[in-house]
């Protein structure tokens, strides 16, 4: 008796089985290689087709100087984070960020043309942020950082005009020619 109680199986040596085991295996794996390179192929194609091309617009090298506005000073590892906006103002996902170096430089080349948002932070200044257009193959942007300054509040009192004399507690002297109620 064969096993699992088939009769009818041909009897094959070890020789024959491996063979043909090997032939049925091989065969597996081109199919699966063969499917391998094909997904590949179609991921390609779909990316390609997918995205506008980028290669044909027109794109400006753009260098930054970040200094200190009280001194002129360069202001180093300075994150320089640039920004597409879209033509209703509204910023575009994505975007980079570059590191000022121990000059307060930084630089890229590769930005297209258009609106482009500019936010610079660094550690013990006020964070900046402009908007400029792009639209020459070569731009210079210095950037001059502030120091923070003090908080406003509504309790302190501040004067209208800032050339205003501060105001006096003292009441105002009364009028001789009042007559009293």
């Amino acid at each position: 008796m064969t096993p699992l109680g088939r009769r009818d199986w041909p009897e094959l040596d070890d020789a024959e089985m491996t063979g043909s085991a090997g032939v049925h295996k091989m065969a597996g794996m081109k199919k699966i290689f063969f499917s391998g390179v094909v997904m590949a192929v179609l991921a390609t194609a779909s990316a390609a087709w997918g995205q506008h091309d980028k290669d044909v617009e027109p794109t400006s090298f753009i260098y930054f100087a970040v200094v200190k506005d009280e001194n002129g000073k360069p202001v180093r590892n300075a994150a320089v984070i640039m920004h597409e906006v879209n033509p209703k103002g509204k910023q575009e996902r994505g975007g980079m960020e570059l590191k000022t170096d121990l000059d307060g430089k930084a630089n890229f080349d590769g930005v297209p043309y258009g609106m482009l948002r500019v936010q610079v932070l660094a550690q013990g200044f006020q964070t900046y942020g402009e908007d400029y257009d792009i639209e020459k193959d070569k731009t210079e942007i210095t950037i001059k950082l502030k120091r923070p300054q003090g908080q406003y509040s509504v309790y302190d009192d501040h004067p209208k005009d800032p050339n205003a004399a501060p105001k006096t507690d003292t009441p105002a002297p009364a009028d001789p020619n009042k007559k009293p109620n």
